[in-house]
């Protein structure tokens, strides 16, 4: 019996050689993509304020500026109230450490050890939170593609017009633009929404428990609650801290008081208020978060949201472009 051969033409070659070098490229810019998808959805949720800044016939280049200036005081206001506090009162715990521990195990602990072993606490929270904004340049290529993006807003529907057909070409992809300004507005209003929830459910918890600096501490629960999962958890760690001045009692009890917002969070707020804001069910969101944790860690699951979102506006408009119909 002859062997059945299986013949491979040229063409099929050039196209598997074609592909393979196109999804080697992608990944090879991977973080230029990355970049570039956190300056869309920036340029999508500013442009509504932009827009609303324009109408008051302030020029659309200084109306971003004015936003930008906004963003970078918000932010550093946000630091100046968070670091100092929680630098001091980590300096007042490695002091009152040692007596803590008598008093909750009767343990004998010789206070200079404890000092070499967390006397860099402070510098290293200051770091930690400093870190984030350390890479100065990444950051302010963000904000010039950010600012080109924005700049570029009224035209960005010409640059999309290969996804629908031949009929009032430019009007779809303007529709396309607007409704998925429209979904990624939604989400970074479900987000906001977020974090004023668990910012205010930490603070009410936190002054019921006596913690001190429970506003600084609240604001930065809300902030890490942009991060799923893992910024609830961290935010916890600062808390229980300060709680471990004031006694071990109050630690614990901050301790369950992060336990069930968290619990709160992740089965009823979270999934209630995507789903309300976005119209993704609580069971997408999900799994879409599990998907972006597991593709791209802390910052994919942060875009997970977005990012299905974006696909799922982009595949609805091919499924019903006249391209589509006609094959």
């Amino acid at each position: 019996m002859i062997p059945a051969r299986v013949e491979i033409s040229h063409r099929t070659i050039i196209f598997t050689v074609i592909v393979a070098l196109f999804i080697w490229f992608l990944y090879t810019i991977r973080t230029i993509l990355l970049a570039i998808l956190i300056a869309s959805i920036l340029m999508f949720a500013l442009n509504p304020l932009v827009v609303s800044l324009e109408r008051k016939r302030i020029p659309r280049s200084i109306a971003i500026l004015i936003l930008f200036i906004i963003m970078l005081l918000a932010i550093s206001g946000i630091i100046a109230a968070i670091v100092p506090p929680l630098v001091d009162q980590s300096k007042s715990l490695i002091d009152q450490l040692p007596i803590i521990i008598e008093r909750f195990g009767g343990l004998q602990i010789d206070q200079r050890v404890v000092i070499d072993q967390l006397g860099s606490i402070p510098k290293n929270i200051a770091r930690i939170i400093i870190g984030t904004f350390s890479n100065l340049i990444a950051v302010f290529t963000l904000l010039v593609v950010t600012y080109y993006l924005l700049s570029e807003r009224a035209n960005l529907h010409r640059y999309l017009v290969f996804l629908f057909g031949s009929d009032k070409t430019e009007e779809k992809a303007e529709e396309f633009v607007n409704r998925l300004e429209h979904e990624i507005g939604g989400w970074v209003r479900g987000q906001f929404a977020l974090m004023v929830i668990i910012g205010l459910m930490s603070y009410v918890g936190l002054r019921i428990l006596g913690v001190s600096y429970a506003l600084p501490l609240s604001i930065l629960a809300g902030i890490l609650e942009i991060i799923p999962n893992i910024g609830p958890t961290v935010s916890t760690i600062p808390a229980v801290l300060v709680a471990l001045t004031t006694s071990p009692i109050t630690a614990l009890a901050t301790v369950a008081l992060f336990f069930l917002i968290q619990q709160f969070e992740n089965n009823l707020i979270v999934p209630k208020v995507m789903q309300k804001t976005t119209g993704v069910k609580p069971l997408v969101t999900i799994i879409a978060l599990m998907i972006g944790a597991k593709l791209a860690g802390i910052l994919g699951a942060i875009l997970a949201i977005p990012g299905y979102l974006i696909l799922r506006t982009i595949v609805q408009e091919i499924y019903d472009s006249d391209r589509f119909r006609k094959t």
